[in-house]
């Protein structure tokens, strides 16, 4: 029996065919995503989904007033911006400051 990951690969369209950096960077975005959905309880993830599922991408003409605002609060409680700015960091070449990766302070 060959070795997990190569099982893994062959039932995987398209794997083989990627580079395995970019195969790499995919996994550290998706931990990152992990990471950033943990953040929200459980059932705080499932009426995400739910609201999301219900928005079908319009969410002015899909979801009430009331359900946009939940879904605007729990979409701000997994941290989006942090998420983008640390995905940016992985994904960067170099190091990038920290005001990119974590958001301008907010000192005033």
């Amino acid at each position: 029996m060959p070795p997990l990951p190569v099982r893994i690969i062959s039932h995987v369209p398209g794997l083989k065919r990627l580079p395995i950096f970019k195969v790499l960077a995919i996994a550290e975005v998706a931990l990152l995503a992990r990471d950033h959905v943990s953040l929200l309880e459980p059932e705080e993830r499932r009426r995400l989904l739910t609201l999301v599922r219900k928005g079908k991408g319009r969410t002015t003409q899909n979801l009430s007033e009331q359900e946009r605002t939940e879904l605007t609060t729990l979409v701000a409680k997994a941290e989006p911006r942090r998420f983008a700015g640390l995905v940016a960091d992985k994904l960067s070449p170099v190091s990038l400051p920290r005001r990119v990766t974590q958001g301008a302070s907010r000192k005033r």
